[in-house]
């Protein structure tokens, strides 16, 4: 899979698949982009949504809309986060406590086994680069 960032302007990339999707980059703060550590986050995020989505939608309903806080911990002028906190917020009245509770139970589970970016940040991977010489 072919992905790559390109520069559009002062603090203005965009980011783009082979499938055409593309998503703004920019510092933090910049109007209608996301920075990368936001990026990051919602990749955690959009990874949990994803990898839960069947366990809620079976569940829960076929129709049931569901979304995934994110927040980070980030020290003073650190230039790294120190955690990321995800946080369900789908209706599970219509369920019992226990199924609540085994619900979540699934869910967490299957996040742990199967979510590359939460498995991926909890690991640590070395990331490389190259920049040309010649």
């Amino acid at each position: 899979m072919t992905l790559e960032v390109q520069r559009e302007g002062e603090h203005s990339f965009v980011g783009r698949n082979e499938r055409g999707a593309q998503v703004r980059l920019g510092r933090k703060g910049a109007e209608g982009a996301f920075s990368p550590a936001e990026l990051l986050q919602i990749a955690a995020a959009g990874c949990a949504a994803v990898t839960a989505e069947e366990l809620i939608t079976r569940r829960v309903g076929e129709d049931s809309k569901f979304r995934v806080g994110v927040t980070a911990d980030r020290r003073e002028g650190a230039s790294e986060l120190d955690a990321v906190h995800l946080a369900f917020d789908v209706d599970v009245s219509g369920l019992e406590p226990a199924q609540r509770e085994a619900l979540a139970a699934a869910v967490d589970r299957a996040i742990e086994r199967l979510c590359t970016v939460s498995r991926t940040l909890k690991k640590g991977v070395p990331v490389t680069e190259t920049f040309p010489t010649a």
